[in-house]
């Protein structure tokens, strides 16, 4: 996430509020390339959202194990998550075409839409798409759950230690 909404996360979370984030799966990624596809450079990106996803969950485990915080892994067939959006409140609703990642936040100019719903008359309509969401995730209880980059295909391993080793992967938790 964008620095600014990890700085805000972290201080509603020491405030006891409860987060949910829903992610994709990294096959879920319009990146992903399956085993007996020829792999090229740009198939590390949903290994790289993924080690970060995993960078994250460690970072925030005590949260996690408590129930505040909900992780919840989006998976369904051979379908892509593109799904962008945030709900505060069941008040507040950013809906955007914004990717919510550091790039977008700082590269990409792209239209959105916060709408202030004092009376929150919006989630009757908003919950059961939330439901279809939830019906095709699983939550991480543990970022033990998650692959590491032991577990990954033999390419995206050998790319990810190369750029690991000359510290690129700071560049590309930037760019990405």
């Amino acid at each position: 996430m964008p620095k600014v909404l990890t700085r805000d996360v972290a201080k509603a979370l020491k405030r006891g509020v409860k987060i949910e984030i829903t992610v994709g799966d990294k096959t879920a990624n319009d990146f992903f390339i399956h085993d007996d596809e020829k792999f090229s450079t740009i198939g590390i990106v949903p290994y790289v959202y993924e080690i970060l996803l995993v960078r994250f969950a460690k970072r925030w485990k005590k949260y996690i194990d408590s129930g505040q915080l909900v992780i919840r892994l989006w998976k369904h067939e051979q379908n892509s998550y593109h799904l962008k959006g945030i709900i505060v409140d069941s008040r507040y609703h950013l809906v955007t075409g914004s990717n919510i990642n550091p790039r977008a936040w700082t590269l990409d100019l792209e239209n959105g839409l916060l709408i202030d719903d004092a009376a929150k008359s919006l989630m009757p309509k908003v919950q059961p798409e939330i439901d279809a969401i939830y019906k095709h995730t699983t939550i991480v209880e543990s970022y033990k759950q998650l692959d590491g980059i032991k577990d990954y295909p033999a390419k995206p391993q050998k790319l990810l230690n190369r750029i690991r080793m000359t510290q690129i992967d700071r560049i590309l938790k930037r760019l990405l």
